[in-house]
């Protein structure tokens, strides 16, 4: 039995940062990496809400750590304590992002909130990609970054402009990354989700139900409701040497989907 669960630890003492990791995907994921055997370091702004987790994980499985994906400063921190602490970075989850306040076109883009989003999103991931990048080529570690994606990231959207192009960048970084990183034996994917109600998207159950039945009616599959949970075996399969010979993938989790739904119903945001 014993011979058993330990094959059953997919990322036994493999080192993560998971940003956004206080709640939504990234906490889901934060959990299911610590249940195979990870060291994790959640990386976040929601501090209180950060530490609670990590607590209910466990010290020697998980530590919170401040970051602002927005500020590379806070990245490097974030990347530069985990390498203190644990000796090395072997995954990096990019997952932290926010959501478009407003369903905006481009005829009323506001480029003020479009910054704020892009900071965040795009050049948050990016930051991340970069400086766990550079971590894993000075210790010389095969490692595995993962970004959150959204099928928004493959198809235009009607409306909330920003998060649509902040999600068609963090694919392309994904794709030119692979083929950049991959000479040091890194991989780069991104998972892609389809609807999954988080805290950020601040429903009310009657509505989320109505966006979860549209969802599962326009879904080839049918049974089946994407949860964080879902979304996190995806981002751990990723991260594992499961798939030890994929890179570039844009692993989309949307069941099927055959057409994005009527606006009213849309959710088009991950974290």
């Amino acid at each position: 039995m014993a011979e058993v669960s330990e094959q059953r630890l997919k990322l036994d003492q493999k080192v993560s940062i998971i940003t956004g990791g206080s709640s939504g995907i990234g906490e889901a994921t934060a959990r299911l990496f610590a249940k195979h055997g990870a060291l994790v370091v959640i990386a976040d702004i929601e501090d209180e809400k950060g530490q609670e987790v990590a607590a209910s994980i466990g010290s020697e499985r998980c530590t919170y750590y401040h970051c602002d994906v927005a500020d590379e400063q806070q990245v490097i921190s974030a990347v530069n304590f985990t390498v203190a602490t644990y000796g090395r970075l072997d995954i990096m989850f990019s997952n932290a992002g926010i959501v478009s306040p407003s369903t905006q076109t481009v005829l009323d883009l506001d480029l003020t909130q479009f910054d704020r989003l892009y900071a965040i999103n795009a050049r948050g991931t990016a930051a991340c990609v970069k400086h766990a990048a550079l971590a894993m080529v000075e210790k010389h570690v095969r490692g595995s970054i993962i970004c959150t994606g959204s099928i928004a990231a493959s198809r235009g959207g009607s409306s909330r402009t920003d998060y649509v192009m902040a999600k068609h960048a963090v694919l392309g970084l994904v794709r030119s990354a692979s083929k950049q990183l991959g000479m040091h034996g890194i991989r780069v994917n991104c998972v892609s989700p389809s609807a999954v109600v988080t805290a950020l998207s601040k429903r009310s159950p009657e509505a989320t139900k109505k966006t979860m039945k549209v969802y599962g009616a326009l879904s080839s599959l049918k049974g089946v409701e994407l949860t964080v949970d879902r979304v996190a075996e995806a981002v751990l399969f990723l991260a594992s040497e499961s798939s030890s010979f994929i890179t570039g993938l844009d692993l989309v989790v949307d069941g099927g989907l055959t057409k994005l739904p009527d606006e009213d119903d849309m959710i088009m945001y991950n974290v």
